[in-house]
């Protein structure tokens, strides 16, 4: 039985979730309102302010499914109840990002700024020039938005210039070893 997929999803009293007709799922909370078409065979119970999901049987892609359903519920009602928010880091020199209304103006050495528009629930803020932070209730969401940042100028192992996740570490590289003489020779 899958681990994931038997936990029970807690949901607040300030949250309601609401399942339509082939498992279209509603979560409506403080922060925003997401719609999610869950898998169809997946058996949806809510009871007592907590949400279950169950299997049909044990084949091999209902067990597949059934904690791929669990967490995606789970994301939601977390999302439109506390949000979820992705820091990034900018390091290099010159390297910095504001806010222009609610897009994202970074200047990451090209001969031009970069701007990031902000999609529909999303929110940048830079809380100094070289910090970024994403945040929104759709986690998949987020979790793009924040990737696709870090690949306008992904950090590099020789100086470590670039954009990356506050969380993440960068593999760093010697440079050249020695000083060789004229013609390659010691």
């Amino acid at each position: 039985m899958s681990r994931i997929g038997r936990k029970i999803i807690p949901v607040p009293s300030n949250v309601i979730v609401t399942v339509g007709e082939g498992n279209l799922v509603t979560v409506k909370g403080p922060k925003a309102t997401l719609t999610q078409k869950l898998p169809a065979e997946m058996l949806l119970k809510q009871e007592n302010g907590t949400i279950t999901v169950a299997r049909p049987s044990e084949e091999k892609q209902h067990k597949a499914l059934h904690g791929l359903t669990r967490s995606l519920l789970a994301n939601m009602v977390t999302g439109v109840s506390t949000g979820f928010t992705r820091t990034l880091d900018i390091n290099g020199v010159g390297y910095r990002a504001t806010k222009a209304g609610r897009d994202l103006n970074l200047a990451l050495g090209f001969s031009h700024p970069v701007m990031v528009v902000a999609p529909a629930g999303i929110e940048f803020t830079t809380p100094t020039g070289t910090q970024i932070v994403v945040s929104g209730a759709d986690k998949q969401l987020v979790g793009e938005i924040a990737a696709n940042i870090r690949g306008l100028r992904p950090p590099e192992p020789y100086l470590g210039k670039g954009i990356k996740y506050s969380d993440e570490r960068i593999r760093r590289k010697a440079g050249k070893s020695g000083k060789t003489g004229k013609g390659g020779k010691k």
